[in-house]
């Protein structure tokens, strides 16, 4: 059995779920990024997926993924960056238990 479009399709829409999820319950800073990376390596896997499965499209799916990979790196160094700023500030990543950025 070959793998398909549709595997693919299943595959990235059970990790963009499982991002949203984290997302949606986590209130710790660090579980909230990697729920959003997982949104991201979904829409990445969605990217190269057509792209591999419908070749006669003019766009090229790995150049944007290239993109989002780039964008994902430079979200979780500045996203980290933050996160620790409030560790220091707060004593806590937990989203819940900050009320302000001034303390």
């Amino acid at each position: 059995m070959a793998v398909g479009l549709e595997h693919c399709l299943v595959v990235s829409i059970s990790l963009f779920l499982l991002g949203v999820f984290i997302v949606m319950t986590q209130r710790n800073g660090i579980r909230v990024l990697m729920g959003i990376e997982l949104i991201l390596n979904a829409a990445n896997l969605n990217l190269i997926a057509f792209n591999r499965f419908l070749p006669n499209t003019d766009v090229n799916g790995s150049i944007f993924a290239v993109f989002v990979i780039i964008l994902a790196a430079a979200e979780a160094a500045v996203a980290l960056a933050i996160v620790l700023a409030i560790y220091q500030q707060f004593s806590t990543v937990n989203l819940d238990e900050i009320s302000s950025m001034k303390h």
